[in-house]
């Protein structure tokens, strides 16, 4: 098949890119950094260099696809530091444009990359963004099908941890305690993308994606053990304290807010309402593999 995919080669493009091009498909990869151009072409891939707020663009590179893969990301509305950014409404457009370029294209196969979350827009925070553009995709003509496809939060958003860990001792946040919830692998997204991609379309489908499931309270003892501090403890403080901690450092109000409120959704559960409804057969990349990188990349850090 001739599939684009956008996202670039980052933790999820790269092993997906890779797995295409060893299946023979011929694969195009949008990236909006003109430097990834040879690593894009180093995988066997076509470089397609653009943006995704650019329909005349996307279109033209959509043009002639069997299929997409679509994803949007924070990073690809702005830097999180900057507090001129309407995240929500920019992520959005992004979806916009997706949709346009999709039915100027005659596409009719799409994968899309969406979220754990993107089943309601109350109460998920930040990552409302997915639920506003599985909505824009949903209005596109129903001989158009569309896979999509929510993982649940990525194993290296704990790289986040680092910090706090360094600096305070703790891996701080305002929920916590030894009730499970799961986590995905990169590597597991990718091979379920993978293998949805090479299975039937048809109609609309969602697939969670999951790796493993621990508690707060197991992933402090997990990555408190891969860096030799066996006695690590996950410490929960208020929405407002971490809401102040974020805002101090300078984060986009609505970002700061935003992620306050979707670690709460976490803690509270809502977050994974529908997830446990479509609960997935767990991938192959269990935290205990993770917590390897973990350990690498704050030793890493600490040289």
């Amino acid at each position: 098949m001739n599939i684009v995919l956008t996202g670039s080669i980052g933790n999820i493009g790269k092993p997906l890119t890779k797995h295409l091009v060893q299946k023979g498909h011929s694969v195009t990869v949008i990236s909006s950094n003109e430097e990834r151009t040879a690593a894009i072409e180093a995988l066997g891939a076509k470089a397609a260099i653009g943006s995704m707020f650019d329909v005349d663009f996307l279109t033209e590179t959509f043009t002639g696809a069997d299929l997409v893969y679509l994803m949007e990301t924070m990073e690809a509305a702005g830097n999180m530091f900057d507090k001129d950014i309407d995240f929500i409404g920019k992520i959005s457009e992004i979806g916009r444009q997706y949709k346009t370029a999709v039915e100027c294209s005659g596409v009719k196969k799409i994968v899309h990359l969406s979220s754990i979350g993107a089943h309601t827009n109350k109460g998920t925070g930040i990552i409302v963004f997915h639920y506003h553009v599985e909505q824009i995709l949903k209005q596109l003509p129903e001989d158009i099908a569309i896979k999509f496809v929510r993982p649940v939060g990525i194993y290296f958003n704990m790289f986040s941890f680092i910090n706090t860990i360094k600096n305070k001792g703790a891996i701080i946040s305002n929920w916590g305690g030894d009730q499970k919830e799961p986590w995905v692998s990169p590597l597991d997204i990718a091979d379920a993308v993978a293998e949805e991609i090479e299975k039937p379309f048809d109609g609309r489908t969602i697939r969670y994606v999951a790796s493993d499931e621990a508690s707060p309270n197991e992933i402090a003892k997990t990555l408190g053990t891969s860096i030799g501090k066996e006695d690590l403890e996950w410490e929960v403080i208020s929405d407002e304290e971490l809401l102040k901690n974020w805002l101090d450092i300078g984060f986009n109000e609505q970002v700061a807010k935003g992620f306050v409120e979707t670690q709460a959704s976490q803690g509270s559960g809502i977050l994974y309402e529908d997830y446990y409804q479509h609960q997935p057969v767990l991938g192959k990349v269990k935290l205990e593999d993770f917590a390897k990188e973990f350990a690498a990349a704050y030793q890493n850090e600490e040289g």
